[in-house]
């Protein structure tokens, strides 16, 4: 990988796609939890394994689940999406 800049445009809705190469380098996956940052105007991306404890914003809460789900086996996926769809059931039913 080269050291030249690469621009993107950022969309309507302020996202910006990280290009796989870039994504490759810092052994980012699909699911996995960055930490976005801003310091002297310039906005920075790290990918982490944890978020830091006392974060419970729900961006935060949701890309903690999505990783743990991702380490998750079959079995366990499929046990926690049948007991999330009976709680989303009955909450429709009240």
């Amino acid at each position: 990988m080269n050291n030249r800049p690469i621009y993107k445009l950022v969309d309507s809705k302020g996202r910006v796609l990280i290009p796989k190469m870039l994504r490759d380098a810092a052994k980012m996956e699909y699911g996995d939890i960055v930490r976005l940052g801003l310091a002297d105007g310039k906005v920075s991306i790290r990918k982490v394994d944890v978020i830091e404890a006392g974060d419970q914003s729900p961006e935060a809460v949701e890309a903690y689940v999505r990783a743990a789900f991702k380490s998750m086996t079959d079995g366990t996926r499929l046990e926690l999406i049948a007991e999330l769809s009976g709680l989303v059931q009955k909450k429709k039913e009240a």
